[in-house]
């Protein structure tokens, strides 16, 4: 029996966390709220328990699980996309929660003041608070997961887990909302690179990667602003 994952439509955002992993694991999933709508995710959401406090979250049977980092350590279990060893599942996780910090990190750059408002009602915060996650914040992260791959292909055991989703999703943002300080900070760490393009030719990947499954960045997470973009 297929999942149900749900997630918020027209976004890729924390669900796509998800997403890439099943779509990487071959693993049967419905993503509901694409076929129902998000007046149904409210819904349903509503009526699980425990109840998630947000999106996404995982339905297998009677069990609900929720929090990304939370479900890709299920999955990991389950369906082997993560090491068999206790070390190295903790490490999956580690990475994992770490990715999820520099994600919120990511999303404060253009929304500081508030999620609720607009990005144009909090430009002059965003602009200042831009400025410190490229110059600090950026290359700090980066740096740590460079460090964690090393020459390896794969930032735990010889074989890719979800953690090396994750890491591609977040890299793959980064460049489409700041291209310049991207280019920039993966001349200095060609591992980055080589790793997002070992995952992308991954031929579990290739049917998702091209096709409208995986929806484009712009909106959730991931938006590029020009004026909040520099070398």
């Amino acid at each position: 029996m297929a999942y149900q994952l749900w997630y918020w439509t027209g976004i890729p955002g924390r669900g796509e966390f998800v997403r890439i992993a099943l779509e990487a694991g071959g693993i049967g999933y419905v993503d509901c709220a694409r076929e129902q709508g998000d007046a149904a995710l409210v819904k349903d959401m509503s009526k699980r328990r425990p109840e998630p406090f947000a999106p996404p979250y995982l339905v297998t049977g009677n069990l609900v699980i929720a929090q990304t980092a939370n479900i890709l350590d299920w999955l990991g279990r389950k369906h082997g996309l993560a090491p068999k060893d206790e070390a190295g599942r903790r490490a999956c996780a580690q990475y994992q929660l770490t990715i999820a910090d520099m994600v919120a990190e990511a999303h404060d750059a253009h929304h500081p003041v508030a999620s609720g408002l607009y990005y144009e009602d909090q430009k002059k915060e965003a602009k200042r608070r831009a400025e410190d996650f490229r110059t600090n914040r950026m290359p700090k992260f980066l740096d740590y997961f460079a460090r964690a791959l090393g020459k390896a292909d794969w930032l735990v055991g010889d074989r890719w887990t979800y953690a090396d989703m994750s890491l591609f999703v977040l890299v793959d943002g980064l460049r489409f909302a700041f291209p310049k300080r991207m280019k920039t900070i993966e001349a200095d760490h060609p591992a980055l690179h080589a790793h997002l393009k070992r995952v992308a030719h991954l031929p579990e990947l290739s049917d998702y990667l091209a096709s409208d499954r995986r929806l484009p960045y712009g909106e959730g997470i991931f938006r590029h602003y020009p004026e909040l973009d520099a070398d």
